[in-house]
């Protein structure tokens, strides 16, 4: 037990790192606190009866943290500003412009991320409008006078936005990544609800079942962390270097480390507001009074709830698209090759240039593949469990499982860094 708790202790004992968890800790309180504050005119308890018989809500309200069921001011949560990052990152794949924005490092990812403020206002307008129509034909919104729904929207909106504020400044000035660590806090919030709903409908003969779902989150849990730790190491040997005509012998071998899982958690969140949009459409048009309108709905409904085949499918196509996707934004072969072309290096037997840039390539896209195919499984493998076991609560908790797992390594290897960088620090002054 010390040694698993010495890093948090000594970060406490520096003084930066402090104030970094502290802030963190802050704005995650805050979070709940919001997640807690209701929308005015609203059938509470019509509304979680709502999100407890039907799935789909259901899966909303575990990524909004409780406050779809709460029908709080943050109710749409980070949604709209994860949907305008993937526009965007779309876009900069197709627009010279925002590519070439997007080369200029800091300063272009700045402006970037500005136009992606911008477009998630017009989004969280549009989501909070269609929550609010799906609501009032359910008969959840009693009060129904124009002043009351602009209140509504706006508030719901303007709550989307102060997530997305709380979110940069934990990236900020705290630490990990300030939109997964809100979604990871979200989530965890959710679990005590998720398994006392399980509790409850669960008899003596579903025992063998629960535990069919407790060795699966055990293997899910260790088949994330071993892919996420997961490396192919490529040696990169440095030519031989000469000093006034002296050979100082061999240059320096060190290694290139391609991770297995080089996009960490976002393919995954990225993945799970696209699949989600469907059955948020479907059920939205089926309320609407037009018959083949209507129809359309019911269709998209029946067909992506969380436990239907169509539903599944795409999700394990989304996660592996974007795992690839998101690569190829953040791994460039051809910028690395010239990096290490420039310094004098090569990988032993390939030319230096191109063909390393096509070698890494290759490796990286084999490597991406496994990598990929694994997320996707582990993110449909509950949905398949509940249909083998007959428990649906916790096809609710596995998606979020792969969530919570990723950002807790992610932001640990965040903090073995900075306490890593104090050290070197330290060592420096010495």
């Amino acid at each position: 037990m010390p040694n698993i708790l010495a890093p948090i202790i000594n970060a406490f004992k520096i003084a930066d790192l402090r104030r970094k968890i502290i802030i963190t800790v802050i704005l995650v309180v805050i979070f709940r606190i919001a997640a807690h504050i209701p929308v005015s005119g609203v059938d509470l308890q019509a509304l979680q009866s709502l999100f407890a018989s039907n799935q789909f809500l259901g899966l909303l309200d575990i990524f909004s943290g409780g406050t779809l069921a709460n029908f709080s001011v943050i109710s749409l949560g980070l949604n709209p500003y994860i949907n305008a990052s993937i526009i965007f990152q779309l876009l900069t794949m197709i627009s010279p412009k925002l590519e070439a924005l997007s080369k200029e490092g800091e300063t272009g990812r700045q402006i970037i991320n500005q136009y992606t403020r911008y477009l998630t206002v017009p989004l969280a307008l549009l989501q909070a409008i269609g929550m609010f129509v799906l609501l009032k034909n359910q008969g959840i919104i009693t009060q129904i006078s124009p002043i009351q729904i602009m209140a509504i929207i706006i508030g719901m909106t303007a709550g989307t936005i102060f997530l997305m504020w709380l979110g940069e400044l934990i990236t900020e000035y705290g630490i990990g990544n300030g939109i997964s660590l809100l979604i990871f806090a979200g989530i965890v919030s959710r679990i005590p609800v998720v398994l006392t709903q399980t509790a409850s409908i669960v008899d003596q003969t579903q025992i063998i079942n629960i535990l069919i779902f407790i060795a699966l989150s055990v293997l899910v849990v260790t088949g994330i962390v071993f892919i996420n730790e997961g490396r192919r190491q490529i040696t990169v040997q440095y030519a031989r270097r000469f000093v006034g005509g002296r050979n100082l012998g061999a240059g320096a071998q060190t290694y290139l480390p391609l991770r297995v899982n080089q996009a960490g958690v976002i393919p995954i969140i990225f993945a799970v507001s696209l699949v989600l949009v469907p059955s948020f459409a479907g059920s939205y048009l089926a309320g609407l009074p037009q018959p083949q309108i209507s129809a359309v709905g019911q269709f998209l409904a029946a067909n992506f709830n969380p436990t239907s085949l169509v539903y599944n499918l795409v999700y394990f196509a989304l996660v592996v698209g974007f795992t690839f996707f998101y690569t190829a934004v953040i791994f460039n072969p051809k910028k690395i090759a010239e990096e290490i072309k420039k310094y004098g290096g090569f990988i032993p037997g390939i030319r230096p240039g191109t063909q390393t840039a096509s070698f890494l390539n290759y490796i990286m896209v084999r490597i991406t593949l496994a990598g990929a195919i694994f997320l996707g499984t582990v993110a449909i493998l509950p949905s398949i469990a509940s249909q083998v076991t007959g428990i649906e609560t916790l096809v609710l908790g596995g998606t979020g499982l792969l969530i919570v797992v990723s950002v807790i390594l992610d932001t640990a290897k965040q903090f073995e860094s900075k306490l890593i960088e104090r050290s070197y620090e330290v060592f420096a002054r010495r």
